[in-house]
């Protein structure tokens, strides 16, 4: 099993990286900002227009499987460097042929999404319980909220195809999201819905960054299984999506991205004044706040959990490379099912 290790996350603008013996220097105007070896490395995380890597440092980490991607200033995805496919072929023919057979690809797909709304209920009941008698009319919303998807949640196993399991995760969705502004503390930020491209608000920008980060550490473990992460299950084929992190994702957004956007705000450790708004309306985090996100996500990323089917206790980071590893496993046909990661 692989050793969580950490995710560097580059930040600065006009920064040039290179590979310096058996480590990644960082240089910026001629000095060099930061040097770390690169065995301590699981991945490498650009975020900016003007950054830039030399050839030396992208087959270094092609050799030691680390994950090198740029984006955006904002997280938008990019590009990533990689060396040959090392996958095991006879994976990704099996995975392909699941992605092609809709029943195998609804028992997986159903599992996530299972997973997910679990989860959700587990954040909702959490916070009912927080808000318990300071609150009675909130605490009743987020119960009540809670119950309903649990309702739909049963639904699932008679699912008999993608798109009725679509259309249950959809409408569970749409009613999580609606009552998401009673999770939040802090009457200056306003929520009244989800938004992505482009999220028009502070709480959706900062819950679309999160996701940003969330879908890299998913892709980076589907590869370093030997899984294709373009080929997804719930999530189907789309040139320059990877469907497969995508899938994974689903079960850790409440988790991780969730929980931290709320702790970040609720704590007043993210403010309104850390986000700028453009034109268009279009809403996003400003250069140093990232950096605080970043920080805030490592931190969490260091967690200890006991993993549900394992029962081994790790590391929140380490969870997308398990359950790659664990839908491996159910692939090969060492599990009868895929088990998804569901939050006690």
């Amino acid at each position: 099993m692989k050793t969580h290790l950490n995710t560097l996350f580059v930040t600065l603008e006009n920064a040039y990286l290179k590979k310096d013996g058996a480590a990644i220097a960082i240089r910026h105007e001629g000095e060099t900002k930061l040097r770390v070896p690169l065995h301590n490395l699981e991945g490498i995380v650009c975020f900016g227009w003007d950054i830039s890597a030399s050839a030396q440092l992208m087959h270094a980490c092609a050799e030691a499987d680390v994950s090198l991607s740029f984006h955006t200033p904002y997280g938008k995805f990019l590009v990533s460097a990689q060396g040959p496919q090392s996958g095991n072929i006879l994976l990704r023919r099996e995975q392909y042929r699941r992605a092609d057979h809709e029943p195998s690809s609804l028992a997986i797909a159903a599992n996530c999404i299972s997973a997910k709304l679990a989860n959700t209920r587990t954040v909702l009941l959490r916070a009912s319980r927080d808000h318990g008698d300071k609150d009675p009319a909130r605490s009743a919303t987020l119960t009540q909220t809670s119950d309903t998807i649990a309702n739909r949640l049963k639904n699932i196993p008679r699912c008999t195809s993608l798109d009725s399991l679509r259309g249950i995760e959809g409408e569970c969705a749409a009613l999580y999201f609606s009552v998401f502004q009673n999770l939040i503390t802090r009457d200056e930020f306003q929520f009244k819905g989800r938004s992505k491209r482009p999220p028009l608000d502070p709480v959706n920008a900062l819950l679309s960054f999160l996701y940003v980060l969330l879908t890299h550490d998913a892709r980076s473990a589907c590869e370093s299984v030997g899984l294709d992460p373009q080929c997804g299950f719930l999530h189907r084929d789309r040139p320059g999506r990877a469907s497969l992190a995508l899938d994974l994702i689903e079960e850790f957004r409440p988790v991780f991205a969730d929980r931290l956007a709320l702790s970040l705000i609720n704590r007043q450790q993210i403010t309104l004044n850390d986000f700028e708004q453009k034109e268009n309306g279009a809403t996003f985090l400003k250069d140093e706040s990232r950096k605080v996100v970043l920080t805030a996500w490592q931190e969490r990323k260091q967690d200890q959990i006991t993993h549900p089917f394992l029962q081994e206790k790790m590391t929140l980071g380490l969870l997308p490379h398990i359950q790659a590893r664990l839908l491996a496993r159910h692939l090969r046909g060492d599990h009868d099912a895929y088990p998804a990661f569901i939050w006690k």
